[in-house]
């Protein structure tokens, strides 16, 4: 069972979160991020193909994080483009509702694509311990800075042809001189949507995660 929630009505009922029920006074909490496009302002819905993905995988992870004593959110963002960042302020204003509703939980950011392009620039939020990207959107040009001091675990299929698994090891090799470790997991011949192996990619999500909260 899951439940849409708003992040904070009091500011603005038109963010959203997708929640797993699970344990009331968690210990940590993964924020999962979803996908999306180069450019569009077309709000997400319930017909978003990268937004029902990630709802399957945190529906998949989340008994394994329960048990861990760990909470998930699924944040939707309001458009489904990246446009110059556009997702960076709705991630900024989740975590700041983490804080509000849970207090001071450590945080994994989990982020699929976009998602992890999103969570790899508010890694420097005072709550996020650690970054988990799968088939990560990162690009030449991102920066790294906000992953001072902090881990960062990829996951990449070899034949992905929407975003590249060696940019996600050039993104790993310059994030090196800042993070506290990297880690890239090879996913073999598989594309970018997990549609391949998907009890491969839900159990990389789960452990990294978990890890990242130990």
């Amino acid at each position: 069972m899951t439940s849409d929630r708003a992040l904070d009505p009091d500011r603005d009922a038109s963010l959203t979160r997708l929640d797993v029920p699970g344990p009331h006074a968690p210990r940590g909490l993964v924020l999962a991020l979803h996908g999306g496009k180069q450019a569009s302002r077309r709000p997400v819905d319930d017909r978003s193909l990268s937004w029902r993905r990630m709802a399957a995988l945190q529906r998949a992870i989340a008994p394994t994080l329960h048990e861990a004593d760990v909470a998930t959110w699924l944040l939707r963002f309001r458009v489904r483009g990246w446009n110059h960042g556009a997702p960076v302020v709705d991630a900024r204003a989740a975590l700041d509702a983490v804080r509000a509703e849970l207090g001071d939980v450590p945080v994994v950011l989990l982020g699929h694509s976009m998602g992890a392009r999103t969570a790899v620039q508010v890694a420097d939020d005072p709550s996020v311990v650690g970054v988990v990207g799968l088939a990560p959107w990162w690009m030449p040009d991102d920066p790294v800075t906000a992953l001072r001091g902090k881990p960062v675990v990829a996951a990449h299929g070899r034949t992905d042809k929407i975003t590249l698994a060696r940019f996600t090891r050039a993104y790993l090799r310059r994030a090196e001189a800042v993070a506290s470790r990297t880690e890239l997991h090879d996913m073999g011949r598989v594309g970018h949507y997990m549609l391949r192996r998907v009890p491969a990619w839900n159990d990389v999500a789960a452990r990294a995660c978990l890890d990242l909260l130990a």
